[in-house]
């Protein structure tokens, strides 16, 4: 079956331009041509695939036909081979290894220091004081996962380095991944901030892992379960391996959350009749006490407004590679072929999504949510690959959200717009927004 190739591809450079100057834009409009297109990322070419159902074959169905893709490789060897990046047999042993860490009982734990780490954030708060707040939630986002991992003094430095660094690694390396390999060998600003930030992840981390291995205790923390766990014949992970794991979870658990974050206190501002409705379960629930973790599943709504802002802003593209031939849509996809999804681009399909541009957290009642069509919303992905971390940021996101608004009504800042900045995932240029005690 004939795959068309998607407009404005340029010679060696294939599509990397559009893609990195259109961003949604581009990905948006590759459903008109198709449920399969070719795009290049330089000379290479990939399979964008378009509709829910493909999306779903891709990540579920067909999963175990599929490995992580090119865009991926760009990334190991600098963060290493943890969850986010390995394949096969070695995936599904690191999977298990770690499972244990994210069950209900756990979560639940570190729910109680969400909870601190919110309320640390907002004493520092001052009614009518101009807050930077996407800062401030990149701040909570690594203060939450370093904490998560790090419970002793021995991962102090490393949180600071995350909060240092880690936002970097994020923005470059999604950067390098769309674009020519001789481009990150070339003197470049951000080539070298990238590095850099790599290298002092690097020491940091590992020191930690060796105060840990002298020191030998649990702490209670993501580090020692990491340091302690042993697959099914005894064996434990190596000093390389437990660093892997502990850059993947601060890629992977702290942009997001953030993001999420940022991103909520904007849209309640915007739409007024969401914020009611928040402040009245919030009151009601917690009648003027403090959350605790019992609270959380009584926060319905406000878990419908995390679900629409994991819709509105959620990751770019995604990749995998074939390691078998499959079909998709009656497209012949060899074994070697690049295939791309997009969370985005999906998220934004008014097929599956009425008025997707509007901040609808109604869309997400259970009366409603049960009939959007599977794959079509994967914030954290799907299948075997799917975050591993989900319920984590969740947990995060509705803690952070109840116990600011129950204390704190958040103002935009007049005169002074918030744009998208396209990377990885929307990121805001800036978010000044001012504190009203409730």
């Amino acid at each position: 079956m004939p795959v068309p190739v998607a407009p404005g591809r340029w010679p060696v450079l294939g599509h990397t331009p559009a893609m990195l100057r259109h961003r949604f834009g581009f990905t948006a409009g590759l459903p008109k041509h198709g449920d399969v297109v070719k795009i290049y990322l330089g000379t290479m070419p990939t399979y964008f695939v378009t509709s829910p159902e493909l999306t779903y074959q891709v990540l579920v169905t067909d999963g175990a036909k599929f490995s992580k893709g090119a865009m991926f490789d760009k990334f190991r060897p600098y963060v290493g081979n943890g969850l986010l990046l390995s394949s096969g047999a070695f995936h599904l042993r690191q999977r298990r290894i770690i499972q244990p860490a994210f069950h209900h009982e756990r979560i639940a734990r570190y729910a109680e220091m969400m909870i601190g780490a919110v309320n640390d954030l907002v004493e520092t708060w001052r009614p009518s004081a101009v807050r930077q707040i996407d800062e401030d939630m990149q701040g909570l986002a690594v203060t939450v996962v370093g904490k998560t991992l790090f419970s002793t003094e021995l991962g102090q430095e490393a949180i600071e380095e995350a909060r240092r660094s880690i936002f970097v690694v994020i923005k470059q390396g999604m950067i390098r991944a769309l674009s020519p390999s001789f481009l990150e060998k070339l003197p470049m600003p951000g080539n070298r901030e990238f590095d850099q930030a790599i290298a002092r992840m690097k020491a940091v981390v590992f020191k930690v892992i060796e105060d840990w291995r002298a020191d030998g205790a649990d702490h209670g923390d993501l580090l020692s379960t990491l340091l302690l766990a042993q697959d099914e014949a005894g064996e434990g992970m190596s000093d390389q391996q437990v660093y892997d794991e502990v850059l993947t979870m601060l890629t992977a658990g702290i942009e997001t959350t953030a993001l999420a974050l940022a991103w909520l206190f904007h849209e309640i501002a915007k739409n007024p009749a969401v914020e009611r409705k928040l402040f009245d379960e919030i009151d009601t629930v917690l009648d003027g006490r403090p959350l605790t973790v019992a609270d959380i599943p009584k926060l319905i709504y406000t878990h419908q407004v995390v679900n629409e802002v994991l819709r509105m802003y959620p990751v770019w593209i995604l990749m995998r590679r074939a390691i078998s031939e499959v079909s998709l849509g009656g497209v012949r996809i060899r074994p070697g072929s690049e295939v791309t999804v997009s969370p985005h681009m999906l998220h934004f399909d008014s097929r599956f999504f009425a008025e997707p541009h509007r901040f609808d957290p109604d869309r997400w009642a259970p009366d409603r949510a049960g009939k959007v069509p599977r794959g079509a919303f994967i914030p954290f992905g799907a299948g075997v690959r799917q975050c591993m971390g989900n319920t984590f940021a969740q947990t995060e996101i509705v803690i952070a959200a109840a116990t600011v608004l129950s204390r704190w009504r958040l103002l935009p800042v007049p005169d002074q717009p918030v744009k998208v900045k396209f990377t990885s995932a929307a990121y805001p240029n800036r978010m000044p927004m001012i504190p009203i005690s409730r």
